[in-house]
């Protein structure tokens, strides 16, 4: 269990970044010219190979930190609130504390998406001091199978480590979905998240293209149970869930391109992870212009999207601005999304 000091440094951080998230808040409710949530990839690279994950490969190199730097301090340039580091698995890139240090000297907001495998006490005491602000990891199932290894069997010391060290918050996101075969071990995990002190969120997993697929009846009962334990759920925008489960789209209006930005290694700017070479622009060459025009067009992929944070960060501006149809934004296979962004 985690000692009382870290307990209040741990306070003191949540105090903090609650206060800078309010006045994001404010600034994104006020203003639409600037990105509320980045996604950077740093590294392709994944030391797992989860069968539903079109997100990694096993060759990458690490992207350099210099170049990781440019694209931190343009996306700062532009105003973004919060900068996600995800892969591929990014604790594989061995400079992450400078990009973690390079985010926060930006003045934005500092978060990492890993499967936890490589976390040791060490390092999550070096992420301490990095500037890490939240972390989360995504548990697939109890007992590891040829779909996932992302197992509460494998990682629940992780997480207890995490409980004791982390200064930052954790939340743990259990699945229900394509491929998962025990949708009831998502309760097993939310359930030990929330006696660890982390929080605990579900997510519907989409299929190879970052779509709808409808929950089953058994998915639907272990969802809604999930639902009722997200009682200090670190992400509350997530009603859009409820339309999936029940296999039925979505009316929204998608912002990806402008208040959200998907990086992807080569630093091209793409919708979202599953929607990658739309529209496959530099990040160096990325201004404000392409910021309104992808605020006001809609994306044709929206109505069956899966993608929690692009639809959290819409959320802001679901109330004005009509979108405009612009071009077609069809679901791409990995191999074709290869094509297009190299």
């Amino acid at each position: 269990m985690p000692s009382a000091l870290t307990k209040l440094r741990r306070q003191l951080k949540a105090l903090d970044r609650n206060l800078r998230g309010t006045k994001m808040a404010l600034r994104a409710l006020a203003s639409t010219e600037h990105p509320l949530l980045a996604h950077i990839i740093p590294v392709r690279r994944c030391n797992l190979a989860c069968t539903y994950c079109n997100e990694f490969d096993d060759f990458s190199k690490p992207v350099p930190i210099e170049e990781m730097f440019r694209r931190i301090d343009k996306l700062g340039a532009l105003g973004t609130s919060v900068i996600t580091i995800s892969g591929g698995e990014p604790l594989l890139h061995p400079e992450l504390d400078e990009v973690i240090r390079r985010i926060r000297q930006s003045g934005m907001i500092a978060g990492l998406i890993t499967n936890g495998y490589l976390l040791v006490a060490e390092r999550i005491q070096r992420l301490n001091r990095a500037g890490l602000e939240w972390l989360q990891i995504s548990i697939d199932n109890v007992n590891p199978d040829d779909v996932s290894k992302k197992s509460l069997k494998v990682l629940d010391k992780k997480l207890q480590l995490l409980a004791e060290h982390a200064d930052f918050h954790v939340n743990i996101n259990s699945v229900v979905g394509s491929g998962i075969r025990h949708p009831q071990d998502a309760l097993v995990i939310g359930k030990r998240a929330i006696e660890l002190g982390f929080t605990s969120t579900i997510g519907i997993i989409h299929d190879g293209s970052g779509q709808l697929q409808p929950l089953g009846e058994e998915e639907r009962h272990i969802y809604h149970e999930m639902k009722a334990l997200e009682k200090r759920n670190f992400t509350r925008v997530n009603a859009f869930q409820d339309n999936i489960a029940r296999g039925l789209p979505n009316d929204w209006r998608c912002r990806a391109g402008a208040r959200y930005l998907y990086i992807c290694e080569d630093g091209l700017v793409h919708y979202c992870s599953q929607q990658r070479g739309y529209p496959g622009v530099p990040l160096e060459t990325y201004t404000r212009e392409d910021l309104r025009r992808e605020y006001q067009t809609s994306k044709s992929c929206a109505p069956h999207c899966t993608v929690s944070c692009v639809h959290q960060v819409s959320i802001f501006d679901s109330w004005r601005d009509p979108q405009q149809p612009g071009e077609p934004t069809p679901s791409v296979s990995p191999a074709e999304e290869l094509v297009q962004i190299r």
